[in-house]
């Protein structure tokens, strides 16, 4: 509403299912009907993740969704990514887009080919795809475990200062790229990191606010600019999980955690 007063709709909307938890894409679609904007799902978190009992990336609610397949994701081809659609023209210059523009003439014979606007070279290898496709019928058992795993780091952190962000609102399938500590406020985050690293547990921050970065400083985005976002980014630490995890390494890794909080913003631990 405040953007349509101010005169300053969108174009596109990209909403993004952090962590692997789906937005509300049939309300974010009815804004697109109303407003008159494209869509485009970041569904790098949130392969194998479910919107009302359908895949996230259907088309359903939106025009396109990508995914990554990045060495950390649910499932891997060591790096590179996905665009589905249900939508044939998009699908159409999506492929030229992968392989330099180029579309194929056969009519003016089978070597025939013109560049119709400039593109890149995105195409996957095929042992690429071979190892993708090699873990995509296990995709489902590693969502469960993901899961399970998440629901055993929120039993145990329950009645604990550490809260788990951010909460799950949507009746969905979360696919839990990642499980995210909130440490409680006036602990020193650092502190709590170093603790784990040390004993060797793989905790990470995700993410930095991207305006704090020095090519968007130099634009002239200055910190302060989302006030929300930045202090939840102080109190964020990641925890791991991964479908290998079992129920004792969370539990070590829940008592490392509270250990660190009970000392992260008193001195050394």
């Amino acid at each position: 509403i405040a953007a349509e007063r101010l005169g300053r709709l969108p174009k596109i909307v990209v909403p993004v299912h952090l962590c692997g938890q789906p937005c509300d894409m049939q309300a974010i679609h009815a804004l697109s009907l109303k407003y008159g904007f494209k869509i485009i799902e970041d569904a790098s978190h949130a392969i194998g993740a479910l919107y009302q009992g359908e895949p996230v990336g259907n088309g359903r609610y939106s025009d396109l969704t990508v995914f990554s397949f990045h060495p950390v994701k649910a499932i891997t081809t060591g790096e590179g990514g996905a665009v589905t659609t249900n939508d044939d023209d998009l699908a159409e210059r999506l492929r030229a887009f992968r392989t330099h523009g180029i579309v194929r003439r056969p009519e003016q014979g089978a070597w025939y080919y013109e560049i119709d606007e400039l593109g890149m070279n995105y195409r996957i290898t095929d042992i690429q795809c071979a190892l993708g496709l090699s873990q995509l019928a296990r995709l489902d058992r590693f969502v469960r475990r993901r899961n399970e795993v998440a629901a055993l780091y929120a039993d145990l952190l329950a009645g604990t200062p550490v809260a788990l962000a951010p909460p799950v609102t949507l009746p969905a399938v979360h696919a839990y790229h990642l499980v995210v500590a909130l440490l409680p406020e006036g602990v020193d985050r650092r502190q709590v990191f170093d603790h784990m690293r040390a004993a060797g547990v793989g905790v990470q921050v995700h993410y930095i606010p991207i305006y704090w970065q020095p090519y968007y400083q130099r634009l002239g985005f200055e910190r302060g600019l989302c006030p929300n976002t930045e202090r939840a980014y102080e109190r964020m630490l990641s925890l791991p999980v991964y479908p290998d995890l079992t129920d004792r390494d969370v539990r070590e890794v829940v008592d490392l955690l509270v250990t660190g909080v009970a000392g992260g913003g008193h001195g050394s631990l």
